[in-house]
């Protein structure tokens, strides 16, 4: 039993097992705190510490798992694409608002990070949160943060996204999918656009678009924001 819990096998089946009902738990209950990546990062967790398995040992598999990210990404060109003539009839508005979108993003964490007494090493590592992990961390180490310490953030920001995102935006009023898509997409990235599948090809095209599109204007616009900024603060 113990080289089961040190071989590939151990993480994959952990993570796809784990998934699997956690969405079953989801589809039962609907409750949005539920949320199957939220219940799945939580108990893989508890697993691992209650089994005392070291994170290492349990990512020779999850590493496998991940190379389905970069396919599963490239996938989301499918629904863009059926939605490509609406979008460029829209292009206009959808390229100001992920600009709004981004800039918003990079400026409101820096200020709540301020605020709070964060340090100049933190306010840098926030600034790219909102983008999905390898272009936030890239932005963080060229502008002088701490990657790990981004990627930490990245992750929060996409929990909170595809837990809170959609409930949080039909309270607020917003129903068209367009809408909700491009708003989970610039806040919440790859975790937040995953969470939106279920609800129909319009959702996953949009905030796809904005996963991709904010993830290019958030590097162009990080470095500039960050250099008037501190600054500023200093």
């Amino acid at each position: 039993m113990n080289d089961f819990f040190q071989s590939e096998v151990f993480g994959i089946f952990l993570t796809l097992g784990v998934y699997f009902l956690a969405q079953k738990l989801y589809k039962r209950f609907s409750y949005f705190f539920l949320n199957p990546i939220l219940i799945t990062i939580g108990t893989i967790i508890l697993i691992l510490i209650s089994l005392d398995i070291d994170y290492a040992v349990y990512n020779k598999g999850g590493k496998l798992i991940s190379l389905f990210l970069s396919p599963a990404v490239v996938a989301l060109a499918i629904p863009l694409n059926r939605q490509f003539k609406l979008i460029r009839k829209n292009s206009k508005a959808i390229l100001f608002s992920m600009f709004s979108g981004s800039l918003a993003g990079i400026l409101s964490v820096m200020l709540i990070a301020y605020l709070l007494g964060g340090s100049e090493l933190t306010i840098i590592s926030l600034a790219p949160k909102s983008v999905t992990t390898p272009i936030a961390m890239s932005i963080s180490e060229q502008t002088g943060g701490l990657p790990s310490l981004t990627a930490v953030f990245v992750m929060i920001a996409g929990i909170l996204g595809s837990i809170a995102g959609l409930p949080f935006l039909r309270l607020i009023g917003i129903k068209k999918p367009e809408s909700i898509g491009l708003a989970v997409g610039t806040a919440s990235h790859g975790l937040g656009t995953a969470s939106l599948a279920a609800e129909g090809e319009q959702y996953t095209a949009y905030s796809g678009l904005a996963l991709s599109l904010c993830g290019i204007i958030t590097a162009g616009l990080t470095p500039l924001v960050l250099e008037w900024i501190m600054k500023w603060l200093r």
